[in-house]
């Protein structure tokens, strides 16, 4: 936990994030934010394609964020995670799950990575297994889920305004 007056560090984890507008507008909330890093896993499109050019459709959603915010792409979502658990980040999955607990009743450490998975299919059970906190957005309505930016969006301001 954090003490009074301790600076939050917040990274982020993208695991098979398939919309590049999601992903740019991710990269726009984390710039406001102060995420110290996003880490693109998986499918997740990254704001550079392979051929070394910008891609368009992040960056017009991103307007800018891509170059603000650090950023690095990692094939293996998993291996990552635990690399960052042995650098003592919290890992926290937002995802609707068994157990999972209200995003308002968390209380993050000093440091913490969020992670977000596919639009469809969320976190695997993997990643879920792996996470110290599993949190979730309750509905109130007849939506199931919110878009994956905008439950984002919604967890991380609430995670670094406590």
């Amino acid at each position: 936990m954090k003490t009074a007056g301790e600076k939050l560090e917040a990274a982020v984890m993208l695991h098979n994030i398939r919309s590049a507008h999601n992903v740019g507008s991710i990269f726009r909330t984390a710039d406001a934010v102060g995420v110290s890093t996003i880490f693109l896993c998986g499918l997740t499109p990254s704001p550079i394609d392979r051929f070394g050019r910008l891609r368009p459709d992040i960056v017009k959603v991103a307007l800018g964020a891509e170059r603000t915010v650090k950023w690095s792409y990692e094939k293996n979502s998993l291996r990552t995670l635990r690399t960052l658990k042995k650098e003592g980040f919290q890992i926290i999955a937002l995802e609707q799950a068994v157990g999972s607990m209200d995003y308002r009743k968390i209380k993050p450490a000093r440091k913490f990575l969020l992670i977000v998975g596919n639009e469809v299919s969320g976190l695997p059970k993997e990643i879920l297994r792996n996470a110290d906190v599993i949190t979730e957005i309750p509905m109130s309505g007849r939506k199931e889920s919110l878009n994956v930016s905008v439950a984002f969006g919604i967890a991380l301001f609430q995670l670094t305004n406590q």
